[in-house]
């Protein structure tokens, strides 16, 4: 059986948990995957800027918290976007972007409002030019608290899925590896993971996908400051 390799957390947040978590902000987990690999080599992230990595899915599970006053525990909303260039190359520093919203079908019409509000601020210029929303039933488990090592799903009904396992040693190629792409959403915690799968069949990008296996993805934990 292969071992699950020891890789340095990627921590973009400004704040540590030592400095503790703002009482008033939105808290979860996070999962993502691209349509080219993150953890990699420079040789192999050369051979395929460009040419793949424009489209990628990635969703928030909100564990806790209120957004302008609506709770939203135990609720997900997913993003999708299409780029015109390989989303995190450094030498296009404009890249023009569509994206989809999915937002939870089990939300009230009153939360549905404020997951938007919540994705838009946390998502940022990933979601300048929505395209479309849709609405599905959102499921998003992770069978390990501990992030390094766990194996979770992400399913928007029958439009987008995202399934990951941790890296392990033979998922080693050229033993130079790392986290060559950031995550494309501010994370207090993050991890390179294996995509195992990766697809979007919904409308509104021009293009579907289905994409994997392959080192295309992130999972890691977030908070977002309250409005």
């Amino acid at each position: 059986m292969f071992k699950s390799v020891c890789i340095a957390a990627v921590v973009f947040s400004t704040l540590s948990f030592a400095e503790g978590i703002p009482p008033h902000s939105i808290t979860g987990t996070y999962i993502e995957a691209r349509t080219a690999d993150v953890f990699t080599g420079p040789c192999f992230a050369n051979g395929e800027v460009e040419m793949n990595g424009k489209e990628a899915v990635f969703g928030w599970k909100i564990n806790s918290g209120k957004w302008q006053g609506i709770d939203l525990q135990g609720l997900s909303v997913v993003g999708v976007v299409r780029a015109e260039h390989t989303l995190g190359n450094v030498y296009e520093p404009v890249n023009e972007m569509r994206a989809v919203l999915i937002l939870d079908s089990r939300a009230s019409a009153e939360q549905r409002t404020a997951l938007k509000s919540f994705a838009l601020k946390a998502g940022g210029d990933l979601f300048k030019n929505i395209v479309k929303t849709d609405s599905a039933p959102i499921e998003f488990t992770v069978q390990d608290e501990n992030i390094h090592s766990a194996v979770a799903k992400l399913s928007a009904g029958s439009l987008a899925s995202i399934k990951t396992r941790a890296i392990m040693a033979a998922d080693h190629t050229c033993g130079n590896e790392d986290a060559f792409y950031p995550p494309l959403n501010d994370l207090d915690h993050a991890m390179p993971a294996y995509a195992l799968e990766d697809e979007y069949q919904g409308g509104g990008l021009g293009e579907t996908w289905k994409n994997g296996p392959r080192r295309s993805g992130f999972l890691g934990t977030f908070h977002v400051a309250t409005e």
